[in-house]
């Protein structure tokens, strides 16, 4: 009888939520929160950069009560070389909501984006088994994932980076390398020459229109560093802010090019410096990678001094077949 009563108060709570998907953000009701991943604000520059389409899910109350939010990004990509054309959509992070509305809201995105996209992923929940039983139910599968941040409020940067690499940095200065925030016209499009050449040949690095990183700079939700020598930027970093926390976005360096400068490290190191200088809580860093026993990348990263945290992403494909067969390939 206690568990009959139970959910029958819960199915009654669940008929008193409504999951409304919005396309367009001028008909979005007041939000609350201020994670930029799921703001009236992101889904505005998405608007207006190409490729792009956002669809915002809100769950209200019988009173019009705004319980919870989700942002769903699609993105369109397209190349010649090589060829390929397909959509798919990214949702980070679960912004704070509960397993319940976040399943909710998940489900009824992924009913209405299905027929549209080649995927679905989600990535950066706040704890790594959170929304498990909600995703599975709706199809997604886990992959395995490295999560890394650097905490800024216990300890300064320079107390928790590796002093090798801090000697490394150190000389690159002294060599002629200047890392410094894009201001000009000028800097900017050489910062974007560099971090689409840098990702011209990735499959799964997805980089965005100028529009929509000139229009995080407006708003002042992000600041991109470029590191440059004999004028020449030989490195790039975009740093998005949001919730008291910098997150690194995107990075590109000519690092073979120039490798006694290590223009990757001095760009970020300058990065991190700033998050600490302007009162960030935490840099996170967003695409460290497959939990491979030897990965460069994630060594490097966490010579700065963070925190390596494993998790799972999640995916969803729209090919009933493939997504079964992925799910058994990524089976734990």
């Amino acid at each position: 009888m206690l568990f009959l009563s139970f959910y029958l108060t819960y199915f009654v709570i669940l008929q008193a939520m409504k999951v409304t998907i919005y396309e367009h953000s001028e008909k979005l009701p007041k939000l609350p929160d201020d994670n930029f991943f799921h703001s009236k604000e992101l889904m505005v520059l998405c608007e207006q950069a190409p490729r792009h389409k956002a669809y915002m899910a809100v769950i209200t109350a019988d009173n019009g009560e705004v319980l919870a939010h989700l942002l769903a990004v699609a993105r369109s990509r397209r190349q010649w070389l090589p060829p390929y054309l397909y959509t798919h959509v990214r949702i980070y992070g679960d912004n704070n909501s509960s397993p319940t509305h976040f399943g909710l809201m998940v489900r009824t995105l992924t009913e209405r984006l299905q027929s549209k996209t080649l995927y679905m992923e989600i990535s950066h929940l706040s704890q790594k088994m959170y929304g498990y039983k909600e995703l599975r139910t709706a199809g997604y599968f886990p992959v395995k994932w490295m999560n890394i941040h650097n905490s800024l409020h216990s300890k300064t940067p320079l107390e928790r980076i590796d002093e090798r690499l801090l000697r490394r940095i150190e000389n690159a200065r002294k060599r002629g390398a200047v890392t410094k925030v894009v201001e000009t016209n000028s800097e900017f499009k050489a910062f974007s020459r560099l971090l689409h050449n840098h990702n011209r040949l990735k499959f799964t690095r997805y980089i965005p229109d100028d529009k929509f990183f000139i229009g995080m700079i407006e708003r002042g939700r992000c600041q991109i560093f470029i590191t440059t020598y004999h004028k020449t930027v030989i490195g790039a970093v975009v740093c998005v802010y949001s919730d008291n926390d910098a997150y690194l976005w995107y990075t590109a360096s000519l690092r073979k090019s120039y490798a006694p400068l290590h223009p990757n490290a001095v760009t970020i190191w300058e990065a991190i410096k700033n998050a600490h200088a302007i009162g960030m809580q935490h840099i996170r860093f967003m695409d460290v990678g497959l939990p491979f026993r030897k990965n460069p990348y994630r060594d490097f990263i966490l010579r700065f001094g963070g925190k390596e945290v494993s998790g799972f992403r999640w995916f969803r494909i729209s090919i009933g077949w493939v997504n079964s067969l992925a799910s058994w390939f990524w089976r734990e």
